[in-house]
């Protein structure tokens, strides 16, 4: 496994970590198909090949998510960094406080490693929000203070409203096709020793080349997502038919080859998803190898040439989601 220190905190955190969204969930299709035993083992198996990074949230599964990875780590709390959110309706003062110990109830820790702001919100002053963060790492209650999906504008201006702590890290969506952090965010974070963590680092499941124009996922969540349009799928093939060709001549599968496209590129922290064990090993076994100058080169040359549709048709979407 390759380790990289999370921002300028001295702890040392696997690249390949565990993304909780879909454990604990039961909404859209998404996170039903597996049982709480079957996730809590897949978590295992993945710290007991060197990944010690969990991310979750409050929000997963209404706090089931939290539960779940508190089982799974209850007699090894030791061996894992523990990273979780609070939800952008909470981040007033007194809200955040208590958030945050709902979130340390549930997942059965004294201290949550990296507490994280799930997103921004405008309606909420930042001061605010902020000034509970330091609270909570003066109490002992949280080790690191996170951002997700901050700009950065809204990063720097988060962190200048802080008196004593720095933030450690911003969490944002990252993988071969979706690359908008590249533009400002993965530039500054380089400079100013702050981690990128990478969520959807396979897109949903899409870099791991089980879809095509003639198989699209069935699950809501993914069916209303643009790149698993149709037209979108079909403009895709090449690069999944080339993280096909790179996995089989290296004896990977096409998502590890797209999971070590980014930890390898850059000091990220990539967290996908791992239902069952299988997977969580699957997942770990991108850390092990090391593309060659040339791969690189040639996925880049194919992600030149492949232009993705941005927006969908609301008539392509189904009337019951849109009524929520």
């Amino acid at each position: 496994m390759l380790y990289v220190e999370l921002g300028r905190t001295g702890l040392k955190v696997s690249q390949i970590g565990v993304g909780c969204w879909q454990i604990g969930s039961r909404s859209w299709g998404w996170g039903a198909e597996y049982g709480e035993e079957e996730v809590i083992q897949a978590i295992r198996t993945a710290i007991d090949h060197g990944v010690n990074f969990i991310d979750t949230a409050e929000i997963y599964g209404g706090g089931e998510s939290e539960k779940i990875v508190g089982r799974a780590i209850k007699e090894i709390k030791e061996k894992v960094i523990i990273a979780t959110k609070v939800w952008p309706t909470h981040l007033t003062y007194d809200n955040v406080l208590k958030a945050c110990e709902r979130s340390l109830s549930r997942l059965g820790v004294d201290v949550i490693d990296l507490y994280q702001i799930h997103w921004p919100n405008p309606f909420i002053p930042i001061n605010q929000t902020m000034r509970a963060m330091e609270r909570l790492v003066k109490e002992g209650k949280i080790r690191h203070i996170g951002l997700c999906n901050f700009s950065l504008k809204q990063f720097i201006r988060a962190q200048e409203v802080l008196k004593r702590e720095e933030i450690v890290s911003n969490q944002v969506k990252y993988n071969m096709i979706e690359r908008e952090a590249e533009k400002e965010l993965i530039p500054y974070a380089e400079k100013n020793k702050i981690t990128i963590i990478a969520y959807s680092p396979l897109a949903q499941g899409l870099l791991t080349g089980k879809y095509d124009p003639a198989n699209r996922p069935r699950d809501y969540v993914r069916r209303i997502n643009i790149l698993f349009d149709e037209e979108n799928l079909k403009r895709l093939l090449p690069l999944i038919q080339l993280l096909k060709e790179i996995a089989g001549r290296r004896g990977k599968t096409p998502a590890q080859v797209a999971l070590n496209w980014l930890i390898r590129r850059l000091e990220v922290i990539a967290i996908p998803g791992a239902k069952r064990p299988a997977q969580a090993e699957e997942n770990a076994g991108a850390a092990d190898f090391k593309l060659t100058d040339d791969e690189l080169r040639i996925i880049e040359e194919t992600l030149r040439n492949i232009r993705i549709r941005k927006t969908v048709s609301l008539l392509k979407i189904p009337l019951r989601l849109l009524r929520g």
